[in-house]
């Protein structure tokens, strides 16, 4: 099977003893074995099945198989959330000394995390453009391991060159990781474009109703497995079995659900750029936005984030927030509901305001995770507030 359709809702399926259809939820902690050979063979890994569900479970094997499957990678390890993910991913791929050049477009906890928590032990980021080649080129040190980014970023929605960077990360000797949870599969593959490692928040456009956490890291199974694997077992950020089944019914309806918010994104994002209460509009998918032609090459549309800056500051986004009916006022993305925060002050606010300035989180910026509802009411929602 390669056609992602089919792959969506075939891929991982490993059947029981009783042939069930939908794939099989296993809530279990544990596994028994047939005698004490056994149970010694699946701890030492001389032979493959599960032994505790805190890194082997089938329902979370199944959910791993098939997200690799969509994104061209040859293996994937499930976590706990999007942020247990980057943390596995770092801790996995760096050491005390090493250093970590990053996008100053990055979602505000990855910043947190970079910036607050690694040099405790010993592990420091440089911040640079998320377009800016040469700035990548000039950070990288003879320590550095890796190349963080996301792409689009959250919220400006900047995208970068996966390509360029690719060949700055080997020139580096680092990994290249991207985030790929703006545009999923559906819109992009980092690997196919030279990435060693994708991330992903399940939580957002996989599941794609905003039920369950999850994350994910994925790239080749010799860099991934034995050592996510390993953490999983030792620190356990693990994906429960139950949020793993949730998670794998939501990548049935994933490509549907991904190219239908992009089309309502692209039409909302047209009629912002008209409104005389829109002082700018942040979308790959118009020709305005800076990095236009790169998307056009990169994804397969300008997926489902519009971030615009509304005239006023903080008191006119918040007014435009605030006089919202139909969309949820929450900092969550990636949900058929549609839904509107004002990143300077949620997603970003932890951020000393330097690096906010830094990031382009300005206060009258808002960022718009456009769901299923028809677009004309969703223009209708925003417009009361934007006309006041």
């Amino acid at each position: 099977m390669t056609d992602f359709d089919t792959l969506a809702v075939r891929a991982g399926i490993h059947r029981s003893q009783f042939n069930e259809h939908a794939e099989a939820l296993y809530l279990t902690s544990s596994f028994v074995f047939e005698n004490a050979a056994q149970a010694a063979a699946r701890f030492s890994g001389e032979e493959s099945g599960p032994v505790y569900s805190r890194y082997t479970n089938p329902t979370v094997d199944m959910l791993q198989e098939r997200l690799a499957a969509l994104e061209g990678a040859e293996c994937c390890v499930a976590t706990a959330s999007g942020m247990s993910a980057i943390l596995a991913c770092v801790m996995c791929f760096t050491r005390n000394g090493d250093h970590i050049v990053a996008s100053h477009g990055l979602f505000g906890a990855t910043v947190q995390l970079l910036n607050n928590w690694l040099p405790r032990f010993g592990v420091t980021t440089s911040f640079v453009s998320p377009t800016d080649l040469s700035q990548w080129e000039a950070a990288t040190k003879p320590n550095t391991r890796l190349l963080f980014l996301e792409t689009p970023s959250n919220p400006l929605t900047e995208v970068s060159d996966i390509p360029a960077l690719s060949r700055v990360a080997r020139r580096a000797g680092a990994l290249l990781v991207v985030d790929n949870c703006f545009c999923t599969p559906v819109l992009q593959r980092p690997v196919e474009l030279g990435a060693d490692v994708v991330i992903h928040s399940a939580t957002k456009y996989l599941d794609g109703q905003g039920r369950v956490m999850g994350g994910a890291v994925l790239g080749r199974r010799d860099l991934i497995h034995e050592p996510l694997t390993t953490f999983l077992r030792n620190a356990g950020p693990t994906l429960s079995p139950f949020n793993a089944w949730v998670i794998l019914k939501g990548l049935e309806t994933l490509k549907l659900r991904m190219l239908a918010q992009s089309a309502n994104a692209l039409a909302l994002a047209e009629w912002l750029e008209q409104h005389p209460g829109v002082e700018r509009v942040l979308y790959p998918g118009l020709s305005s936005h800076p990095q236009y032609e790169l998307a056009r090459r990169q994804q397969a549309s300008g997926g489902a984030i519009v971030s615009l800056i509304v005239k006023g500051g903080r008191e006119g986004a918040w007014r435009v927030i605030d006089s919202t009916r139909l969309m949820s006022i929450t900092a969550n993305l990636g949900d058929v509901k549609t839904t509107i925060t004002h990143p300077a002050s949620t997603t970003h606010g932890r951020l000393s305001p330097a690096a906010r300035e830094q990031a382009g989180i300005g206060e009258g910026l808002l960022r718009v995770a456009v769901g299923l509802e028809a677009t004309l009411d969703l223009r209708q929602d925003l417009e009361r507030g934007l006309d006041s």
